[in-house]
């Protein structure tokens, strides 16, 4: 009878078990106004969910510089804050191991022997110690137990929630710290060879102005330039001069950048120059590509699991108003000989189950859950934020690397023609045609347009790093072909509706 009530409880116990007082959980919409059908830039890309764990491609390689997959490849092995990002993955998975655990019941053993002596009189005779009319026991027992606490009203399943969900926000920062370290260190390598090529113009600068130089103070020397010309020319190879040191200085701490990026210690890395001229590639965005690679961004997929967590929070505070119950069983066996332990006469066991409940807290179970909704209406301002922000920056990141296209041959043209204006008013200079404030006015400009015609080239290779960044990585073939056609479908859709 008494088993056949327990199973009953037990039964009841599941049944009810599970109940959640969380609110039913929906994404947040973005903001007050409706997702973009299409970027400005590029009209026809849809709008999808997020799809973070869709696989990248390695988007680096579309530099084509071998050094960059390596050094790539020794971030993602030593990078220290990808380990820590790695070390709270790791941990958050633990913990939600641990809050599955609660669901279960806890079994627990033990087992004692004690000897006991009471009474009786001790005498000290010849010989020896007596002693007289003393009673000793022994007692042996083993018992097994267990307690279950179960889940009527959702707490425990709702904690459980919150840590897998947790878990995986903090899986997705993993991902986000990986891409952003990945573009930093891009960023930093392609900056180091842009360095390169500045200091390799700079160098055949700085030998110009030597020739320069040389040739003012001939034409001094032969009385037919004064000696301003020769001042002039000094000012302008030691300004030259300062800049390339200045460079120098540069590339010292972009490389010190990428040591730190790679795990490794400053003072025992280098990289050694660009054997061969600059020749800057950027990767080509296709004008296919989807606007569903932006929630491919890490940050926006931990953002939203964050709005998850708050909500099942919100049903943790909300079972704090109703009672507990816990459940307990205990069997085991008692006897004062061992070899009569495990007898049936030696059986004992117990069951209870034992409830409690808050009566009077003077409004703190109330507060709790109204911070917990408040935390919950944080976490939605953060998801809408993060989510409006990445729109943002795929925009501006089109639109920069449509206008950096345009100004890179605009500059490219200006740079070529200054140069070749530099030549000559050199040639007029040696002629005695023109002043040398004419020379210096061009090598000025020549200088100048070859330094933005690199700072133009490096901005476009920045500009797409910082786009491959706001869509959330990289692509694949696949991702494009799905994107087309799903342009494609939305398309025919539209002219059907019409």
């Amino acid at each position: 009878m008494i088993r056949s009530r327990t199973l009953a409880l037990l039964s009841a116990a599941a049944a009810l078990a599970g109940c959640s007082l969380a609110p039913a959980y929906h994404r947040p919409s973005v903001g007050a106004g409706a997702l973009p059908v299409a970027w400005k830039t590029a009209p026809g890309w849809q709008v999808a969910t997020p799809s973070d764990g869709a696989p990248r491609g390695d988007w680096w390689t579309g530099f084509n510089d071998p050094m960059l997959d390596s050094l790539i490849a020794r971030a993602d092995a030593h990078n220290q804050q990808l380990a820590l990002a790695a070390a709270n993955y790791r941990q958050a998975r633990a913990a939600t191991r641990e809050a599955r655990a609660s669901l279960f019941p806890t079994i627990s053993a033990s087992g004692s022997v004690s000897h006991t002596e009471t009474g009786g009189s001790r005498q000290v005779v010849t010989g020896g110690v007596t002693s007289g009319g003393g009673r000793s026991s022994t007692n042996y027992s083993v018992s097994i137990g267990g307690s279950w606490e179960p889940d009527f009203f959702g707490r425990i399943t709702n904690t459980v929630r919150n840590a897998r969900l947790t878990e995986e926000a903090r899986l997705a920062d993993l991902a986000s710290a990986r891409l952003a370290i990945q573009g930093e260190l891009a960023l930093d390598y392609l900056s180091l060879r842009a360095t390169d090529a500045e200091i390799a113009s700079l160098t055949a600068t700085v030998e110009g102005y030597k020739r320069s130089l040389a040739i003012a103070t001939n034409r001094y020397n032969a009385g037919i330039a004064p000696r301003t010309d020769v001042y002039q020319a000094q000012s302008q190879l030691a300004s030259a001069q300062s800049d390339l040191e200045g460079d120098q200085r540069t590339r010292a701490q972009y490389e010190d950048a990428i040591a730190v990026l790679i795990g490794e210690p400053a003072p025992s890395f280098t990289i050694a120059p660009a054997p061969a001229a600059w020749n800057p590639i950027v990767p080509e965005t296709p004008v296919a590509l989807p606007s569903t690679l932006v929630e491919r961004r890490p940050d926006i997929a931990s953002a939203e699991r964050a709005v998850a967590a708050a909500n099942a929070e919100i049903g943790v505070a909300r079972a704090a108003f109703f009672p507990t119950v816990s459940l307990t069983g205990n069997g085991g066996f008692n006897n004062n000989s061992l070899s009569g332990l495990f007898s049936a006469a030696s059986t004992l066991w117990s069951v209870g189950a034992s409830i409690a409940e808050t009566l009077l807290d003077f409004g703190a179970r109330s507060a709790r859950v109204a911070q917990s909704r408040a935390a919950y209406d944080a976490a939605v301002a953060n998801y809408r934020q993060v989510t409006l922000t990445a729109f943002q920056d795929v925009q501006d990141q089109l639109v920069a690397a449509q206008v950096l296209a345009r100004q890179e041959e605009l500059l490219r043209t200006a740079s070529i023609a200054a140069d070749k204006s530099e030549a000559a008013i050199r040639n007029q200079y040696k002629a005695g045609l023109v002043v040398y404030t004419d020379v210096v006015s061009a090598q000025a400009t020549a200088l100048s347009a070859r330094r933005a015609l690199i700072q133009a080239a490096l901005d476009r290779q920045t500009a797409a790093v910082a786009l491959i960044q706001a869509l959330g990585g990289g692509w694949i073939a696949t991702d494009l072909t799905n994107g087309a056609e799903a342009a494609r479908a939305a398309a025919v859709k539209a002219a059907q509706e019409q």
